[in-house]
């Protein structure tokens, strides 16, 4: 916890630093949420091959970045983590300018029934 996914336009492959991004956006998570770590954060990256966006002209991409998190956050916190992940996420996609990038965010709550387990490094 928390579970990321975010789904980036293939326009954005070559002026997205997704590592980079992560490694920010964990610490961001870490800075305004109790009880999110570094360590507990885990994104993954997912490209949309293909996006329709308003009257499907060239020179948009989009960009959402979904966040799942335990419950028993309230609003204002959900909302601080979503305006400052939005910030972020226009920082790393400024260099994008030959396209219009719609960028979103959405908290969540993980569901009650939410379950993990962590293996741990074994020698060979």
């Amino acid at each position: 916890m928390p579970h990321i996914l975010v789904d980036y336009d293939e326009a954005l492959q070559e002026s997205f630093d997704r590592r980079g991004f992560a490694r920010e956006l964990h610490k961001l998570a870490a800075e305004t949420v109790d009880g999110i770590t570094v360590e507990s954060c885990k994104t993954r990256f997912r490209r949309v091959d293909e996006a329709v966006i308003a009257h499907d002209e060239p020179g948009h991409a989009l960009i959402h970045v979904e966040f799942a998190i335990l419950p028993g956050r309230g609003t204002p916190t959900k909302s601080a983590l979503s305006r400052a992940v939005l910030d972020l996420v226009r920082r790393h996609t400024a260099s994008a300018t030959a396209v219009a990038v719609h960028a979103s965010v959405d908290i969540r709550d993980l569901s009650e029934a939410y379950a993990m387990h962590v293996a741990p490094v074994r020698d060979r």
